[in-house]
């Protein structure tokens, strides 16, 4: 064991605890993909976001070739990678983790106030703090803050510090983006009609909370073409809220809260937003 290269001893020993590794080399990068798997022309690894028949013996796919097992860890391809490792990565995902990566002082300050304490691991710029549980991997959810686990790596910087907690809903609300866009200002000519005293009709309670749960129900009875019911519902929700200001955060994300429940991804809710906000001119 001794005669291993440092990075690939690491990576056994976090590898039987059930933590799947990958070399990275200079640069904090993965390794590029061999000739076959250039440009994803196989197709990509079973287990990537879009499944594919890749079953390449190299370290190709970054994230998607972390692996636990020790002969494909030791094997000749992946030997010739570890020689030239600078450090190792995992993939947080896979080990049921999330990291959320502060890039900054800004970032650290910002988390030791909104999420609750957890492990702890220091970086060269900022920390990781890591939850137990599993979720989409984002950029950038808020300056200096990113979110590592499902289709993303993380390098290993040592256990840290700290008792390791559940993903608080803290962090999952991270990666659901609400449009800044959902009480734009009133379009000349488009206004939704509005009472006498100028109090927008939707700000009934009884109309809107009706609005909302037929838009929740539509999605949840979804049986097929999920995408479709999801954008064409957000986009009857905003024809008719869009531009009077009664919609809330709450509002928003009980939708996505339902949409993801149909195996929505956070990045599909938003983007089925987006969509329907720039095909209603919002």
């Amino acid at each position: 064991m001794s005669a291993l290269p440092e990075p690939l001893r690491t990576a056994l020993t976090l590898a039987t605890t059930g933590v799947p590794v990958l070399p990275l080399r200079a640069g904090k990068a993965p390794f590029g993909n061999c000739r076959q798997c250039a440009n994803n022309a196989c197709g990509g690894r079973p287990n990537m976001k879009c499944a594919g028949p890749c079953r390449c013996p190299g370290v190709c796919h970054a994230w998607a070739a972390a692996t636990t097992d020790p002969a494909v860890l030791t094997s000749p391809p992946w030997s010739a990678a570890w020689r030239r490792a600078v450090s190792v990565a995992y993939h947080p995902g896979a080990a049921g983790l999330t990291v959320v990566d502060l890039d900054n002082a800004a970032a650290v300050d910002w988390a030791r106030e909104a999420l609750p304490t957890t492990r702890i691991v220091e970086t060269t710029r900022g920390e990781h703090w890591i939850y137990r549980g599993a979720m989409s991997s984002h950029n950038a959810v808020r300056p200096g803050v990113d979110i590592k686990s499902t289709t993303a790596y993380a390098r290993w910087l040592g256990p840290g510090t700290g008792t390791m907690t559940a993903l608080p809903a803290a962090v999952r609300a991270l990666a659901v983006k609400k449009p800044s866009t959902v009480r734009p200002a009133p379009h000349a000519g488009t206004v939704p009609a509005r009472t006498e005293g100028g109090e927008c009709r939707h700000r009934t309670p009884a109309y809107l909370e009706r609005g909302i749960a037929m838009a929740e129900q539509r999605i949840t009875e979804a049986r097929s073409a999920v995408h479709t019911t999801v954008y064409r519902t957000f986009l009857a929700v905003l024809s008719v809220h869009g531009r009077c200001g009664c919609l809330t955060d709450a509002h928003v994300t009980r939708l996505f809260t339902a949409a993801q429940a149909k195996g929505e991804s956070p990045r599909h809710c938003t983007d089925a937003w987006t969509n329907a906000l720039t095909r209603l001119g919002l």
